[in-house]
This record gives C-alpha cells, structure tokens and sequence, in this order.
C-alpha cells in the first residue's frame, strides 16, 4: 500500500497546486488583522463634555466658552467636568446669568468630543464613556468568546464535514459580519456582530493552517504554518498605514475577502473517500507538472474503518496525550501573552500608530527566522527555547519603571518577537500531531 506521504513525494511536495492554495488561504490572514481596529484604535478616554445645546434656545448667539461655563460644572483642578452638566432649566438668559445654576445630573443628550486621535471611534460613535466606558472591556472579551466558541465547533465540524468546508464557512463569517459589524447602529448589535465575527476568526484560524499542511510534505510543512502568520504581519503592518489615513473604524472594518479552496485529499482518504482523493491528487499533480501513474494511485492506502471517536482518539495514546496538554498551555499561555500587550498598545508611550506598524515589521523577521530555525534544529528544541526566552522577556517588562515608556515599548516588542515565534513553533507542533491518522482538532482549545 501507498501511503500519502509518497502521493506527495510523486506529485510535488511544494509545488504550484500547494502554491496556490496557500496563497488563497494566507489572504483572509492578511486582512483579519483590520478586525482588531475597531476595538485596538479608540482612544477609550477623550476629551469631551456634555451637550448642552438646550440652552441655546433661551440665547442663541452664546460662545462655546460661555455655554460651557453656564451649563457644564468644574472638577476639582478647574477643568470642565466630561461626566456632569448642570439640569436644564426653562429660565431666560438673563436669569440664568444672574442666579447660575447648582444642581447637577450626568450627560442627558450625549457629548461632544474634542481633540481626537480619529475622526470617529466606537466610544464617540456609541458614546461608551463615563458610565458606559467598561463596555469596551466587554467588547473585547466578546470578541475573544467568539474566537473560544469558534474554535469549539469548528474543531469537531473539520474531522467530520472536511477541511475544506471548515475554511470555507468561517470565512464567509469573516465576510458577511465583519460587513454587519461596520454598519451597527448601536453598541448592542455592534456585541453580537463581533461575536460572530470571533466565531468565523476561530473557525478559520486553525483550520487553514491544517489544511495547508495536509497538502505539503513533511520538508516544507513549516512554510504552511509560517506564510500563513507572515501575511497577518504585512497585514499588522498595512493595518498602521490604513488607519493612519482613514482614522474611522467603520471604514476599517469594510475589508474582508473569501477563499476559493480545495478539499484535503489526506481528509478524503482518512473518511475512506478514495475516488475524490485520487481525482483532486491527479489535478494537483497535474498543475505541478508532475504526473502521477494510475498504478500509484490504486495503491493508495484508504481508512475504510471511519473512526468518530473525536476527542476520546487523543487519550487512547499517553504520548498524544501528554502533546496534547504541552501544546494547550503553550498556546493558552503565549495568546494570554500575545492579547494583552496589543490590546494594551496605546499605553506603550509610543504613537499607537508606530507601535502598530512596529508589532507587524517585528513580526515578519520572527516568522521568517521560524521558518529557517525549524529546518536547523528542529521542532523540540525551538519551542522550549522560544519559551523560556519569552517567559524571561516578560518579566523584565515589568522590570522596568513605568517612566522609561520607550524601555517598556523596545522590551514590549523584542518579548513580541520570541513570542511570536513560539507561536509558530506552537502551530508547527500542532499540525504535526493533526497530520497522523489519529489527530484531532481539540488541540486549538488551548488559543482561548
């Protein structure tokens, strides 16, 4: 019997048909970095004071300096108050100069914002500030919770409907609701459009991974994980120029693309779909130029036994198992890592928009450097170093005085850099395990 390994050795193991695909599945990686823009570019805390345009109606012709001084309170250290106005009164002006007003309430017909970063943000554009401003945790965390159920379904929905379609789904997901989420009217459907934009991001993330690797030989599998992630960081990269210029999340977020991809012949063969596989096995091999004989192809060695076991298959094995459980905490401890440094950027003491260029420009040499350590020394030894190092870098981020902004940012970036290769070392170790007949998706549980 042939293995598919050997399919692959005939056909090509990186050849224009594995090109392709890659490349079809690298660009929603490409733009699912502008996912983050709504809720990484806000500017959580701006400058802004109730409205208070009531009181034009007794005086028209007032200045902005006096409305506010009639209708908005003062802090403390003189500044006017973001939180409070003076309640609205039926008096005329006149009365209103003379006698002043005490009593206050918080902002009753919205605020005006001032001095802004971007022409428009979700805090001024769902004015989620003061009472409203922990909803911006929220909405981060919604988004996390999307990617968490995401990667839960879609898990067990690729070892039973194929890879093909556990792209193709979530990235139409990607398509339709990042669309939706661009046009909520309120912050309320902006929550539930996120979610679901989470939960197509899940779904996508590792599954292309997955069926990239299962179409390329064991010689060049770290290009399957690794190019995937390098079109995230020219993303993260033409992410700071776009918001740069546009500086408005709606028109951010208006960016998405959709793959046309192929089904993973290993998938078909493991489901005991041999006809399928061989037809999509002599089309690849045909685009490679390699042709393969009929002969080869009726030796190929079919699983007519389908196994449903789903996550129990991982715990027949101590050696998956123990794998299993080291990837996990590995991807839970370097995305908890990862997450709160870049949902935290605009604390960095650098302009966010330099900080957002520098986490991509870091990015590509990681990605790079991953893919040419791996073939030098190899999967293990890559992926405990990278861990120790990152783990060091980021206490010696805490290290550092909270004065020294700039230390801060160039420690941010370098524990960023090892980091970032841990991550690929992580989907590298994953796709190694997925790839044997008894892998399983559950793996990704770990990224939430």
């Amino acid at each position: 019997m042939t293995d598919f390994g050997e399919i692959l050795r005939n056909i090509g193991e990186f050849g224009l048909f594995q090109k392709i695909t890659l490349i079809a599945l690298c660009f929603p990686n490409f733009v699912q970095t502008f996912l983050y823009a709504s809720f990484v570019f806000i500017q959580s805390d701006p400058d802004r004071h109730c409205s208070t345009d009531w009181i034009l109606s007794a005086a028209p012709n007032l200045t902005s300096e006096e409305q506010l001084n009639l209708t908005v309170p003062r802090e403390e250290d003189g500044t006017f108050s973001k939180c409070e106005m003076f309640v609205p009164v039926s008096w005329d002006i006149d009365t209103i100069r003379e006698y002043g007003l005490n009593e206050t309430t918080g902002c009753q017909d919205g605020w005006v914002y001032g001095n802004m970063l971007y022409k428009a943000t979700i805090v001024t554009d769902f004015d989620l500030v003061c009472g409203q401003a922990s909803l911006v945790e929220v909405i981060q965390a919604m988004f996390m919770a999307g990617v968490l159920v995401g990667s839960l379904i879609f898990g067990p929905f690729a070892e039973s409907f194929g890879r093909k379609r556990a792209t193709q789904i979530p990235a139409v997901l990607l398509s339709v609701f990042t669309v939706t989420t661009a046009l909520c009217p309120n912050v309320y459907l902006y929550l539930v459009s996120l979610f679901l934009v989470g939960f197509g991001a899940g779904g996508y993330r590792v599954n292309s991974i997955i069926l990239s690797t299962e179409w390329i030989g064991t010689s060049k599998r770290s290009w399957g994980a690794c190019v995937t992630q390098l079109f995230s960081a020219i993303g993260e990269c033409v992410l700071a120029g776009m918001i740069y210029g546009i500086r408005n999340w709606r028109l951010a977020q208006l960016i998405t693309a959709v793959p046309f991809i192929p089904e993973s012949a290993r998938w078909l063969l493991s489901r005991g779909r041999k006809e399928e596989a061989k037809q999509l096995i002599v089309k690849a091999a045909a685009i490679n130029k390699h042709p393969v004989s009929e002969s080869l192809l009726d030796k190929i060695e079919v699983n007519n036994s389908v196994n449903n076991g789903g996550i129990k298959i991982l715990f027949r094995s101590s050696l998956l198992t123990r794998y299993f459980f080291i990837i996990i905490l590995s991807w839970f401890s370097v995305n908890l890592s990862i997450y709160s440094l870049y949902l935290d950027m605009q604390n960095f003491g650098l302009s966010i928009f330099v900080t957002q260029l520098l986490y991509g420009v870091f990015e590509v040499p990681s990605v790079l450097l991953s893919m040419w350590l791996l073939d030098i020394f190899g999967r293990k030894i890559l992926f405990i170093a990278t861990l120790l190092i990152g783990g060091v870098s980021s206490i010696l981020i805490l290290a550092v005085p909270d004065s020294k902004s700039f230390v801060i940012s160039q420690n941010a970036f370098y524990f960023c850099l090892i980091i970032i290769q841990t991550e690929r070392h992580d989907n590298i170790q994953e796709t190694d395990i997925h790839t044997d007949e008894t892998g399983n998706n559950w793996t990704r549980k770990g990224t939430n």
